[in-house]
């Protein structure tokens, strides 16, 4: 059936026009003023952005972590993700040493099969980098669709891999067209600093900020661009959260290398005091890397608006208050590292970004869709409003005030960690390829509707 979006204003990261927008099947097939639709089905969008689906680039779904599971699978997940305005994620898979590649992207697909309701891919974890790994890559980039790899360079004795499997990641990805990402802290010295902090009796969710300090996500931001300058490669460095991971990976650029960065709501909008709450709620704060102090939040704003860093994930790694982050009630270290994120990363974005004058409402559109559609491999199809393209689109009422609870949030987790904020925005409709999943704020998606994304190579500017 045919639908078309009329009264609306078309946002793109280059444009901003009133036109209305139909959809024929999964794509978009014109878009002009007073167009002809014989037999469409209308969709009012008079006062509203027609934006295009957001792209969550980090996402955890149904994902194994210090003894529990993370509380969203790919139904809740993806579910809460569309109500937030995002129509595509892309969740990473763990591997582990010894198992073959493939073997991990079966469990991953087994996770997502006939739970997710918006469209996803996968990111590829590279735990060691053998002959069997390195082999294997061709076949996951070409065949699989899966173009991005991902190395911890932290959680020593759980992710961390050394700097020889992040080389050779490094070295195989330039040859096969793929993305590396990496998580940049450095594992060695945080081991080193928790168990001080343990030793002296220090376990408080505080200390899981105190001995995750920002010198040590720069640091390690700064050996990862070395390595993939002697690479000849290209780098994008996840959940950046500090003026010194910003500083490296922004004289990387300066030099011409092929580095990017991503950040997240939570440090656009949330500070180091949030983990300093009584009654153990700062645990509620604990992931990786940590909330920083205050005046990292214009650095990281400034960086989104300067095009240092390119892209804002989620990083939803959603963890229970109540019998899953109460497992470090008495020991920080074992607090699952997450949080529920996943449904408000445009809203922040928005309220906190464009009505405050930090970023534009072009800009809006670049870091929260467009730029993760072209460097993930999924362009023009995804990220855009355009003729051809799939039919992802956000009706969202920029005028609507409302406040951030986990009393209204579809997250499955019992708290929201920005509980109270005030925020202008409100996603009406999602669409993905052209079928409601959200209708006037009512879910009416089908788990399993959500399809795989076989996305292409990374392409160097």
């Amino acid at each position: 059936m045919k639908k078309v979006i009329r009264g609306g204003t078309v946002v793109t990261a280059a444009d901003t026009y009133r036109a209305d927008v139909l959809i024929e099947g999964e794509r978009i097939t014109a878009i002009g003023s007073e167009l002809q639709a014989d037999g469409a089905e209308e969709i009012d969008a008079a006062g509203c952005y027609v934006l295009p689906g957001g792209i969550d680039p980090h996402t955890h779904l149904d994902m194994p972590f210090g003894g529990t599971v993370t509380a969203d699978d790919f139904f809740t997940g993806t579910k809460a993700a569309a109500f937030g305005g995002t129509t595509s994620i892309i969740d990473f898979c763990l591997t582990k040493k010894g198992e073959t590649l493939r073997s991990a992207i079966a469990t991953w697909h087994e996770k997502a099969r006939g739970k997710a309701v918006i469209d996803y891919g996968f990111h590829l974890m590279i735990a060691e980098a053998n002959d069997q790994v390195l082999d294997e890559l061709e076949s996951v980039v070409s065949t699989e669709g899966i173009t991005s790899l991902k190395v911890f360079m932290a959680y020593k004795n759980v992710f961390q891999a050394d700097d020889e499997t992040l080389f050779k990641t490094l070295v195989r990805a330039r040859e096969l067209g793929a993305l590396v990402q990496v998580h940049a802290e450095n594992g060695d010295v945080l081991d080193y600093l928790t168990k001080k902090a343990l030793a002296e009796g220090n376990t408080a969710p505080i200390y899981h900020a105190l001995t995750r300090p920002p010198e040590a996500e720069g640091e390690a931001t700064g050996r990862a661009i070395a390595l993939t300058a002697l690479a000849d490669a290209q780098l994008y460095v996840v959940h950046v959260s500090c003026a010194a991971a910003v500083q490296r990976i922004a004289e990387a650029r300066e030099r011409g290398l092929n580095v990017y960065g991503e950040t997240c709501p939570q440090y656009l909008a949330l500070d180091i005091t949030a983990l300093e709450k009584p009654d153990f709620e700062g645990a509620k704060y604990v992931w990786s890397p940590p909330l920083r102090e205050k005046w990292n939040q214009d650095v990281l704003w400034n960086a989104l608006k300067n095009g240092i860093l390119q892209t804002v994930g989620s990083d939803h790694c959603a963890f229970n208050f109540f019998g899953q982050k109460e497992l470090g009630r008495d020991d920080f270290t074992r607090i699952p590292n997450g949080g529920p994120l996943i449904e408000d990363r445009l809203a922040i974005l928005y309220s906190e970004g464009v009505r405050q004058g930090r970023i534009s409402l072009n800009q809006f559109v670049d870091v929260c869709s467009t730029k993760a559609a072209k460097l993930f491999g999924m362009f023009p199809r995804k990220g855009t409003i355009a003729v051809g393209s799939d039919a992802d689109v956000v009706i969202f009422d920029p005028r609507v005030k409302r406040t951030l609870s986990a009393q209204t949030h579809h997250m499955n987790v019992d708290y929201n960690p920005f509980e109270g904020m005030e925020v202008y925005g409100e996603v009406v409709s999602v669409l993905s390829r052209g079928a409601f999943v959200v209708r006037n704020k009512q879910f009416v998606g089908l788990a399993g509707a959500g399809q795989f994304i076989k996305r292409a190579a990374f392409e160097r500017p």
